[in-house]
């Protein structure tokens, strides 16, 4: 049954939603299986999350590790007035602003003229979906972020509206246009490199 609602489609998110805050709660209460439990049946949606709105897919592992350790030390404090995968996102979110934080403010160093050459030489060539995820990440860096964070939020991790909305924390009629705005620009994006193929 557990593992039945964690493979719900949509109509079944609620259901997965109240799990998945009742493993937060007992793990929250000290019961170690619970937050494993909590940590599996959420893994695959933070790391999507940091992936897209770091836009670093090396850093992603680092980013997930790092917001399932901040919300272990919160989890004392966890309320449940929010379903809690909609306040581990909220975690998620700030881990990665900290990250960018973090990285502005030490200095670069590079002892190559052309990095950027040398980064895209270093990447892996021939896996499958490379070529689409990197043209996935291409269009959503084109997005500005607020609206790239609505975007993914909605649209690739799969939340509803309100719950976005909550993770960012502004008004739900916020992440709709900003979705909208998003979705229009993709498009745009698309239809010129059709055209221009």
């Amino acid at each position: 049954m557990t593992h039945a609602l964690l493979r719900s489609e949509p109509g079944g998110d609620l259901a997965r939603d109240d799990l998945i805050t009742q493993w937060a709660l007992a793990a929250r209460d000290g019961d170690a299986e619970a937050f494993e439990r909590f940590v599996r049946a959420t893994r695959r949606d933070v790391w999507r999350f940091v992936a897209h709105l770091s836009g670093d897919l090396h850093a992603a592992d680092d980013l997930t590790q790092e917001t399932y350790l901040r919300a272990l030390t919160a989890l004392r404090g966890y309320a449940a007035r929010s379903c809690a995968r909609i306040w581990l996102l909220a975690i998620a979110r700030r881990t990665v602003a900290d990250r960018f934080r973090s990285a502005a403010a030490r200095p670069r160093i590079a002892d190559t003229g052309d990095w950027q050459a040398a980064a895209e030489r270093a990447q892996p060539r021939g896996l499958p979906g490379f070529e689409e995820g990197v043209a996935l990440l291409d269009l959503l860096e084109a997005l500005d972020a607020p609206r790239r964070e609505a975007f993914v939020l909605t649209q690739l991790a799969g939340l509803p509206y309100a719950d976005a909305a909550a993770a960012v924390g502004c008004p739900v009629g916020t992440v709709r246009s900003r979705v909208a705005r998003a979705r229009e620009r993709v498009s745009a994006l698309l239809l010129a490199a059709d055209h221009a193929a």
